[in-house]
């Protein structure tokens, strides 16, 4: 069943103007969007900076970066939109930028360098340039992707847009394997889209595309050079530097605030922040009344130790009613980070005083060393120091005897050697949700039918192998670039912001500060079992004893607890799970044991799959109400 039929367009000598790009959404503006289609006949309408190319591209500007909007520039057959604030290095490509603006910039620097032309640009950004002359163009994203594009070839035509659901085709079909890899990562990475036949632009790549085809490749490859020679005193004064400039240049222009969930890198965002300003910083967190889901008392000792202008915020379940329908359909595919809701919550409330820029502290564990997992896959390496004949001669062969499984330490040992025999990145997805439930529990046969179940892990293995030779945890940062940050961790902020209405800004994911987190030893951010050594280290002094020994958290969510207790949320959950099982993906037994037995007796485990399940139903009902199998 296909989704909301597009009409074609860049044939015809008039704006494509699709009724989907003016759909209500909570907040006053969106960010900025572009859509398109170009064939090598379509003749160029419109000059200078234009909202309509007539004939080729038509796009709305909303609430975008600095300059407010979609910059425009065209010389003769060549037409360049761009979006976001790049930073060119001082010389000629800085000039034209401050003279002509960026989009005149992008041209120059296209027409000079081609494919590599995106690695002469730092910051945030999305780029297309279009060649009427020989019916070609180039699209380009950062080095995260945080401003998206999507493409796809329709009849010999590229046509594009920063969201999926707005790619301009006629055949918009969803992706079957898109669905179920949805429910294996709780959000589709990229490059698949939920459409088939649409792509997401990979971070760090460009895409070229002429005579009908499109080619696309890396711009940007991360080269881990540990530095050596570098003074630990040095490197903390430099990278105290790196971040406070960061700050210093996200809050130019606008009213800025900051997320403060109490953990270290919301916390030195904040503090910096605060440094920048010369006065207390607009900071807000999100609480949860649930036992062993609220982490607002590390929130406060922040916000007491740089003395912000804190703003709390406790999310009700009656806020998650009102919150779910609205954040599921806002996006332009199916997305189930439980903690987009809150985060929605959060920067409306800053919306609502007022705030326009909000800065986040995303980066600092997946450039520094952050996440726990580091340490675990650490800890499981050390098996493979074992020799291999006394691995398979004896200590193997003694965990299996029979009855050995009832004795709790060699249980525990057993355990360790059935997880450390799996290679990495296997191993990682060993508690998968999905997995652990089982595909065809979970799954209906005709669906499970159509996709390829190793799709999943197939990808993640290529992610990985491109670090091949690199130190452990250099390779898990690499590989969560992709998997946590641009596929999950920015789409939550970018698409929750949005949403709200206010603009956000990465301090830790800027450029310098990622090339200098490349020249660290691997050692100094996993020193041992011990987490963001150097990162820490830098920030004592700077953040409170506190905030650098707590454990991380985050906007966790109890909706599980909530959806067993609260009689709104379990009709929700209901309602939306019995409509679910019409189209033919998840089997109606497994719905009816997941709300009936599962969830009230472990609801802070099932209630994530409920949460998950819930949100695509509610994306296919905004997006594609016909779907069935």
């Amino acid at each position: 069943m296909t989704a909301k039929r597009q009409p074609r367009c860049g044939m015809i000598n008039r704006p494509w103007i699709s009724s989907d790009m003016h759909r209500k959404v909570e907040g006053p503006r969106l960010l900025a969007r572009i859509t398109g289609a170009i064939s090598r006949n379509a003749p160029l309408h419109g000059a200078g900076r234009s909202n309509s190319l007539s004939g080729l591209v038509e796009f709305r500007s909303g609430f975008c970066s600095h300059d407010g909007g979609v910059a425009v520039h065209r010389a003769g057959d060549l037409v360049c939109m761009a979006l976001g604030s790049p930073r060119f290095e001082p010389g000629a490509l800085h000039e034209r930028a401050s003279t002509a603006g960026i989009a005149a910039a992008w041209l120059d620097a296209f027409r000079e360098r081609g494919a590599r032309a995106p690695a002469a640009a730092k910051g945030r950004f999305a780029v297309v340039v279009l060649n009427g002359g020989e019916g070609s163009a180039w699209l380009a994203v950062d080095r995260f992707g945080t401003h998206p594009l999507c493409h796809a070839i329709e009849d010999g035509m590229l046509a594009f847009a920063t969201r999926a659901d707005e790619v301009p085709v006629v055949a918009k079909a969803l992706d079957t394997q898109a669905l179920f890899d949805y429910l294996y990562f709780h959000m589709i990475p990229a490059p698949r889209t939920v459409f088939a036949g649409v792509e997401r632009l990979l971070p760090g790549h460009v895409l070229h595309w002429r005579d009908g085809k499109a080619r696309s490749e890396r711009y940007w490859t991360p080269r881990f050079a540990p530095d050596r020679s570098l003074d630990l005193e040095a490197g903390k004064l430099r990278f105290l530097e790196i971040v406070e400039s960061a700050v210093a240049r996200e809050t130019s222009d606008g009213q800025p605030g900051a997320f403060l969930s109490g953990g270290t890198d919301s916390s030195t965002v904040s503090g910096m922040l605060c440094r920048v300003l010369g006065r207390p910083a607009p900071t807000y967190s999100i609480g949860f009344d649930a036992a062993g889901y609220d982490e607002m008392a590390y929130a406060r000792i922040a916000a007491k130790h740089f003395g912000t202008d804190h703003h709390e915020y406790y999310v009700t379940p009656d806020d998650l009613i009102e919150g779910i329908p609205k954040v599921a359909a806002y996006y332009d595919e199916p997305f189930g980070n439980s903690s987009v809701v809150p985060s929605w919550l959060c920067a409306r409330n800053a919306r609502n005083d007022g705030i326009t820029r909000m800065l986040a502290g995303d980066g600092g564990d997946e450039l520094f060393g952050g996440n726990s997992r580091y340490a675990k896959q650490r800890i499981f390496g050390f098996y493979d120091a074992v020799p291999g004949v006394l691995r398979s001669s004896m200590l193997e062969p003694m965990l299996g005897l029979r009855g050995m499984d009832r004795v709790p330490v060699v249980k525990k040992a057993a355990s360790y050697v059935s997880q450390a025999r799996v290679p990495l990145p296997d191993r990682m997805g060993m508690y998968n949700l999905l997995l652990r439930l089982g595909p065809t529990h979970v799954l209906t046969a005709d669906f499970l039918g159509l996709v390829q179940q190793e799709a999943p892990l197939a990808a993640q293995r290529t992610v990985w192998a491109e670090t091949a030779g690199q130190p452990l945890v250099n390779r898990m940062l690499a590989f969560d670039w992709k998997y946590t940050l641009a596929d999950n961790d920015l789409s939550k902020v970018l698409g929750s912001t949005a949403l709200a209405g206010v603009e956000v800004a990465f301090p830790l994911l800027s450029d310098e500060l990622l090339e200098f987190s490349l020249t660290l030893p691997a050692e100094w951010k996993l020193k041992g079992l011990t987490l963001r050594w150097f990162f820490k280290e830098a920030l004592r002094g700077f953040l409170p004893d506190e905030i650098i020994a707590k454990k991380k958290h985050g906007f966790g969510l109890p909706f599980g607890v909530w959806a067993s207790q609260h009689a709104g949320l379990r009709s929700m959950a209901r309602d939306s799970l019995e409509t679910l099982k019409q189209r033919g993906i998840v089997r109606g037994a497994f719905i009816d044991d997941l709300l009936t037995n599962l969830l009230p007796a472990h609801p802070g485990y099932y209630g994530e799959m409920v949460w998950i399940l819930q949100m695509l139903e509610l994306w296919l009902r905004e997006h594609a109400p016909e779907y069935r199998l």
